[in-house]
């Protein structure tokens, strides 16, 4: 694979990534055993954007650019890719916070409705005996 392609890579890994974490909940309707992958993940997105801390794909990627002979940028992958998507002005911290409020609404929701299946489909136990 050319040098040229790995950090692109990095960046569709990047972008399922995020996908996985914001809707991968979703998916639990239809494979309830994808909680095993999708929790940690999604604790994991919450984790980053909580402490602002930087994802270690991000090294990989502007590392694998300027090995490539390609300008690596300067800010996070988020600030690069996704918020002149999203939003015009830069990151702020105000948003990341608001980023990581979203991952656990929306992944709070889904396995609230979860863990509700679930103990639907065992069958709750009846208290008046």
């Amino acid at each position: 694979m050319s040098h040229r392609l790995l950090p692109d890579c990095v960046v569709v890994v990047h972008l399922l990534f995020i996908g996985f974490v914001l809707f991968g909940g979703l998916l639990l309707r239809r494979w309830p055993g994808l909680a095993v992958a999708h929790l940690p993940a999604a604790c994991w997105a919450a984790l980053v954007e909580l402490y602002g801390w930087e994802c270690p794909l991000t090294p990989l990627e502007t590392g694998w650019r300027q090995a490539a002979g390609q300008a690596a940028y300067r800010t996070s992958f988020v600030e690069h890719y996704l918020l002149p998507i999203l939003y015009p002005a830069g990151l702020t911290r105000g948003i990341q916070i608001a980023l990581a409020a979203l991952v656990i609404v929306v992944n709070l929701a889904a396995y609230g409705w979860l863990c509700h299946r679930l103990c639907g489909k065992r069958g709750m136990p009846n208290s008046d005996r």
